[in-house]
Order: C-alpha cells, then structure tokens, then sequence
C-alpha cells in the first residue's frame, strides 16, 4: 500500500501508524468528500484464516457500538475497515510530554470510562486499551480506537487456560512477532493466558491513568517477557499517585480480578463523585477567582485613574475676587495698616478718631459678611486681651 493508491472510492493519503492488526492510512472518500482512517490487513497475512477472523469480527464489534467516545466505523471494503478520521495527539503522545494534572487527566479518565461502559454493556469488551488506542481531539473530546482484539463475552466461553486462548499467543511468532495485546497493559489474567473478561479492562484503565498522573510506565522491561513477568509479579507501588485518587487506582490494579472493581460504571461514579473531583471543581474555582480578582483590580485602577484625570479637568480654574470696601467717613485708610483676621472673615484697619479732638490712633474693624465697619478704641483692645480678643492690636501697632 502507498500514497495515491485506492480502495474503492477510498484514495490512498499517507500512512497513520501500524500494529498487529495491520497498517493505519489516511484516505479521501471521493464519493461524500470526507477524510477517514483505513485499516487494511497486510497481504502477509491475508491467506491467515485465524487473523482474518479477528479481522472481520473487529467490524462486526465496531458496528454495533454507537457512543460519542468510541470511533465510529463507516464500513468495510475487501480487507479494509472504513473508520472514522479522530484529529488530534494520542494520549501516548500526551503522556511523552510529563504527568498530565489532576484537573486535565479527570475528564480523560471519565470519558474512557464511559466508552468502556458502554462497550461491556452491550457485552464487549476492548482487551487491547491503552494509550495509543486512546486520541483527545482538539475540543477535548476522547475518543477510544481499536477494538480489534477485542470479544463479545457471551461467546468464545471455551478453552480457558488454553494457550491458543491466550491473548498474548503470537501469530506464526517466528515469522510476524507480533503480539496481540501490548504487555504492559495486560491484565495478569491475560498475561497467564486465561479467559479475559470486562475486569482485564478495568486493570489496563488503571495502568492508563497511573501513566497518565505520573507521565511514566507501570510495568517496562528490555523484552515482552520481562515486562510480562513484571505484570505477574511485581507489586504496584502507587506512591506518585495523587493521595486523593490512589484508593480508586489502587483497586483497579488488584492482580486477583475477584478484589478489583467488578464494574468501569462503579469506577466511573468514584472519578465523578469521590474526592478527586471535588478537588478538581475547586482548583478551577480557585483558579477562576483568581482570574477574576486579577480582572477587577485591573478594572478599579483604570477606573480610579480615568476619575482622577476626570476630577482633575472638571476642577474650576481658581480666580481672583476684586472688592472695594469704603472705609468710615472722616477716616482714611490710605498708608494705614491694613490686615485680614486669621478665620479670613473679619478686615481691621486703623485710623484716627473723627469725633475724637485728638489723633490718637483707633482700630476700625469690619466683617466681610456685613456692610458696617465699628470703631474699637484703644482702650477698648487693651481690655480686650483680659477677655481672649484675639486681635493682636499691638502688634499692628508696632508696625
């Protein structure tokens, strides 16, 4: 298979990806205009009887699954499965990047556990879930790949224990060595070769969502044997795990299949109401309020800003007040000392006493708030300081 061949109507793109079930292509439906994802058997194995019923019962699986996280398939042609085109990174690529935040990596986890309910509901289950079966699209939504290994648990209910039953029995392992299954999600039950049901899913969900708060592996060895025997015997140590989820992850990795969650739906229901969730509701809170604070401060200090600069320009400009004040007939202010009261409500002047046959100097005092100016004798001021009047007479006198 290469670029610009076709099948069908389908037109040939560019290569996606490959694993034991054959090549993943890029292709144009000519027909309705649209991309879609091909999976085609390679030639190889085209003659192999046991694989191409895998292969047909994986569009027979694909089907009868209709759900917004599980990739839709469109049909098949020859020995090719038309599937839906899923955009976006695979959660394996996600993972590559480091440990995915609690507040992220709860929305993945639900939607893969919804997909699952769904698929063992209508009595089938994935057997091969893993991170590279599991695409986020660029609104977020996830969507689960692959159901090609996996069985309606109703059938094929015979040969447990037998090792042409055994999910991780190789094809002709001399010739293809491909593994059906990827070790390092199988669930001890599949690694030993024994009848897998919907609980082999739980444990794969819980090796996904270890790797996916840690961003490193569960189980890894330098050859699928290692890495089998690590799944079989080493104990999961959960110590990375966000205190708050272990509990829930903790049992979907129990080896006995008899002490893990018996149902995706119950582990579902522990991710949407248990602690891990309401952590994450009030993370966002938090990090909405803060968002918001930040916001209205920002918007206080133009607003401060903006009415200083306001206040500012709507100030009148001060002015001068030009007054005459007419001093008492027979009197002249002209040179004489002129002062205004420390409150600014009162003017004094002194001058000489009209009536009087003598000069003697005499304080005129005026309220600006009246139009009568009184005459304060000398005397009269210097009563005046045993009574607190706060005129300071001697000190215009001095001058």
């Amino acid at each position: 298979m290469s670029p610009q061949q076709s099948i069908a109507h389908f037109r040939i793109v560019s290569k996606l990806g490959e694993g034991g079930m054959g090549e993943v292509w890029r292709a144009t439906d000519t027909k309705l205009g649209r991309d879609v994802a091909i999976k085609v058997l390679p030639e190889a194995f085209a003659q192999d009887s046991d694989r191409m019923a895998r292969f047909e019962r994986e569009a027979q699986v694909l089907a009868s699954l209709n759900h917004p996280n599980i990739a839709t398939i469109h049909g098949v042609e020859d020995r090719a499965i038309i599937l839906e085109l899923v955009e976006g990174p695979t959660l394996a690529e996600r993972i590559a990047l480091g440990p995915t935040p609690l507040d992220e990596a709860l929305p993945i986890a639900r939607q893969i556990a919804e997909a699952l309910e769904y698929a063992h509901e209508k009595g089938i289950i994935h057997r091969d879930l893993k991170p590279a079966n599991v695409k986020i699209t660029p609104e977020g939504r996830v969507k689960v790949l692959d159901f090609g290994l996996a069985k309606a648990m109703a059938s094929e209910a015979s040969g447990t224990g037998r090792p042409e039953s055994s999910p991780t029995l190789t094809m002709r392992a001399t010739v293809a060595g491909v593994i059906l299954g990827t070790a390092a999600y199988m669930s001890p039950e599949q690694a030993r070769g024994q009848e897998a049901d919907k609980r082999a899913d739980i444990w794969s969900f819980g090796v996904l969502v270890y790797e996916m708060l840690t961003g490193r592996k569960l189980f890894a060895g330098p050859t699928v044997s290692d890495t089998l025997a690590a799944v079989l015997k080493t104990e999961v140590d959960l110590a990375a795990v966000p205190a708050q989820l272990r509990p829930t992850v903790e049992r979907c990795l129990r080896k006995d299949p008899r002490r893990r969650w018996r149902d995706i739906g119950d582990v579902r229901v522990a991710l949407e109401e248990g602690v891990p969730v309401v952590q994450a509701t009030e993370t966002r809170s938090s990090r909405l309020r803060w968002v918001l604070s930040a916001a209205l401060a920002l918007a206080l200090g133009g607003f401060i800003a903006v009415a200083a600069i306001h206040f500012r320009e709507a100030q009148p400009e001060p002015t001068a007040l030009r007054f005459q004040i007419p001093v008492p007939a027979g009197t002249s202010a002209g040179s004489q000392f002129l002062a205004l009261s420390p409150d600014g409500r009162k003017l004094a002047f002194r001058g000489p006493d009209p009536s009087a046959k003598t000069s003697r100097p005499m304080l005129w005092v005026r309220s600006l708030d009246s139009l009568e100016t009184r005459a304060l004798r000398i005397r009269s001021i210097i009563a005046g300081r045993r009574t607190a009047v706060s005129w300071r007479f001697r000190t215009w006198a001095a001058r």
